[in-house]
């Protein structure tokens, strides 16, 4: 694919990629050098610094469960790839890794309006052996006042609101030596939050997504359809 634009400041684009996955540079040994859209031919550097840090025997341990708690998601493997077929949800997926990894100590960072789901969630995981430190996302009870949201901007204007505090949930985290830190509901931005303050890797059960059932990806999937509007949202807030 010939590209004369393409630089070594241009972004990289992976989802533009004209090649089918078996002719991919990062998916097959297949090259080719005028692929020049490809991080993966073009960022030969950034390669061998991510090898680097793979010699971190704590970060390739992490990376190489990670790839064999990946594989043992599925089943019919040796039929070949036309014949995979996935066997585990995510919980299980994420007990199984913690378990690989030799993490005992979990964190819960939960949103409040998943207390059940995350009750449902710390039973499993204590009866599978594991110790849980849960932490909701209004602990602190910080009215939202303190970091400068208006009245008009509460869920409920007019009514004492605490803010959500993914800082605190954080630290409490920290401070109680979580080891992995499992993630449930917490909002756009709270969450981003939250992972730039936890000493502890982080990974995500759910995401917030108030419409939806906690299922995003429904508008993506129904985009054409049900949810084309999404495709004229910000042309009408403009108007």
């Amino acid at each position: 694919m010939k590209n004369s634009k393409v630089s070594e400041t241009t972004p990289a684009s992976c989802i533009n990629c004209p090649y089918e996955h078996d002719k991919k540079p990062c998916t097959s040994n297949y090259s080719d050098s005028l692929s020049s859209i490809c991080p993966s031919v073009r960022s030969k550097e950034l390669v061998e610094k991510c090898l680097n840090e793979y010699s971190n025997p704590s970060v390739c341990e992490f990376a190489r469960q990670a790839s064999i708690q990946e594989g043992e998601g599925y089943e019919n493997r040796e039929l070949g790839y036309e014949r995979l077929s996935p066997i585990k949800p995510r919980i299980l997926e994420t007990m199984e890794f913690a378990e690989k990894m030799g993490y005992r100590r979990l964190g819960l960072a939960y949103c409040t309006g998943l207390r059940r789901e995350t009750a449902v969630l710390e039973h499993l995981l204590v009866e599978e052996g594991f110790e849980v430190v849960s932490v909701v996302c209004k602990a602190g009870g910080i009215p939202k006042e303190k970091i400068g949201v208006p009245d008009s901007k509460k869920i409920l204007p007019g009514s004492f609101e605490t803010m959500c505090n993914p800082v605190m949930q954080a630290l409490i985290l920290n401070r109680d030596r979580t080891e992995l830190n499992i993630i449930l509901g917490l909002c756009v931005g709270h969450d981003a939050l939250l992972f730039k303050y936890s000493d502890a890797p982080c990974t995500v059960l759910a995401v917030k997504d108030r419409l939806l059932g906690h299922n995003p990806l429904a508008a993506i999937y129904t985009i054409d359809s049900y949810y084309r509007s999404i495709r004229h949202l910000k042309n009408k807030e403009k108007g």
